[in-house]
Order: C-alpha cells, then sequence, then structure tokens
C-alpha cells in the first residue's frame, strides 16, 4: 500500500522521514482487473473527533492507485500541531487535495471541524489526461488539485498512521445491528463513526463483475451495487472500525 509524505503547502518541507513509523488500520477497497479504470469517483467523509491528545500524526483519506504509481488521495489530517499546518485550532483537522508522486503535491490546506461534511470529488479530463480533484467542506469547495498520474486502478478507504499516532487508537465506532440505510446512518453518527456516505464510482465501461476486487479490513458497509449493469457504483455507508495499531500494522519510511 501507498502511503503519504506529507509536504506542507508553505514551505515545501517533507515530515514523513526515513525510519519513521507508518501504519495502516481499517480499510475499505475496490481493484480493478483487466482494461477496466476509475473515470470518476466522489464521496462525503464525515470527520469525527480528533485523537485526544493530538500527536504526529493521523490521516483519513479515500484514494486511487494508478497505472503510474500515484496515489490521487484527498486528505484530513490531525497533527500535533494544527495551527502551524493549516492554522486549525487545537481539535481541528486539516483537510486538502492531494496527490503523491515522488513527493506529496498538495492543493490548499485548510482547517474543518468534527462533524464537517468533507466531500472529495476526483474525474479523469479527457481533454488534459489528467485527474481533477477537489475536497468542499459542508458543500463549499476549499481545496483543488489536478495531475498527470495515468489510470485509476484502485479505490482504497485507509486510515494511516505516522509516527507517535502509531501507538494510539484511531477515532471511535461501534458496529451496528442489522438496519436499513437510513437507521444504519443514524446510529453510526450517534457512535461518532469514521464514516463515508453517499459514495459514487464511475468506471471507463461497465463490469459486472467489478466487486469480485473488494477487499475489507476492520470495516463494514451497506453493499456496494451498480445501478447500470457496472459502469457506475454506489455504496451508501462505508464505516470503519475503531482500532488500535500495533506492530503487525507497521511499516517504516
Amino acid at each position: 500500500m501507498h502511503y503519504l509524505k506529507f509536504l506542507t503547502a508553505a514551505t515545501l518541507v517533507q515530515l514523513a522521514y526515513a525510519g519513521d513509523k507508518i501504519g495502516f488500520g481499517p480499510n475499505f477497497a475496490v481493484s480493478s482487473t483487466g482494461s477496466t479504470w476509475i473515470k470518476e469517483a466522489n464521496t462525503t467523509l464525515i470527520l469525527p473527533e480528533t485523537p485526544s491528545p493530538q500527536v504526529e500524526r493521523l490521516a483519513i483519506w479515500p484514494g486511487m492507485e494508478t497505472s503510474n504509481g500515484n496515489l490521487v488521495q484527498a486528505l484530513a489530517v490531525s497533527f500535533e500541531d494544527p495551527a502551524a499546518n493549516c492554522g486549525a485550532q487545537n481539535g481541528q483537522w486539516c483537510v486538502w487535495a492531494s496527490t503523491l508522486q515522488d513527493t506529496q503535491i498538495s492543493g490548499k490546506m485548510v482547517p474543518a471541524s468534527p462533524g464537517d461534511r468533507i466531500t472529495m470529488h476526483y474525474v479523469y479530463n479527457d481533454s488534459t489526461g489528467e485527474y481533477d480533484q477537489s475536497s468542499a467542506i459542508n458543500g463549499k469547495i476549499v481545496s483543488t488539485l489536478s495531475t498527470s498520474s495515468g489510470y485509476a486502478q484502485r479505490w482504497d478507504v485507509a486510515v494511516e498512521c505516522q509516527v507517535d499516532a502509531c501507538s494510539r487508537t484511531s477515532p471511535p465506532h461501534s458496529k451496528p445491528a442489522s438496519a436499513s440505510n437510513l437507521v444504519l446512518r443514524e446510529r453510526l453518527r450517534a457512535n461518532q463513526a469514521l464514516e463515508y456516505v453517499d459514495t459514487t464510482i464511475i468506471l471507463n465501461k461497465a463490469d459486472s463483475s467489478w466487486t469480485e476486487g473488494l477487499y475489507t479490513k476492520l470495516s463494514h458497509n451497506s453493499g456496494l451495487r451498480t445501478v447500470d449493469g457496472g459502469k457506475t457504483w454506489k455504496v451508501d455507508t462505508i464505516a470503519l472500525n475503531s482500532h488500535l495499531f500495533d506492530e503487525s500494522d507497521i511499516q517504516y519510511n
């Protein structure tokens, strides 16, 4: 799995150094096969509370791994010093559009609060051959970025720790009983879920077997469904469990 190398938008100082701990917790991913790739994707993250106390550093992201080895990934990150990174206050997240190539390429970094709805949108631009991405807070676009990254072959929703956050618990979630999508969402919100809603993924062509590439870890969802024979896929709710990172999750930069 790719990991992010943080660069501050203002100073371009790399924050993930050689030897730093990198870890991955709960996950929801779907991989494409053959000539199928992701043309467009849209999802909304309901921001949970930040870890308390805030330490370096916990990232929540929906990303697309591409044929060029890039990772198109809008980010929500809890930093030890959020003010120094995006002007945020304690208890807030930093949110921005980004792509991991050899380094992390970033759009504008902005503060966001628990409960905010962060909509991340990626679309392949046929005219430029680039992926255009945007991050919006409660419907207002706050960060954009376009990168030449090849074709997206994997959709991945991840919780990533770096450095001190790798010995802490990611934001909480309690698994609900079986319920309708509406009731499921309300129960998840009541338990401060790390939750994505209204996810839509559009492929370059219909692939009725696309869900065969589904992988989940410490997460559950309302079910992937297609509305047009396999080109457009939707999942109403993706919920990632609370997780205590341990050595089995850890890699090193």
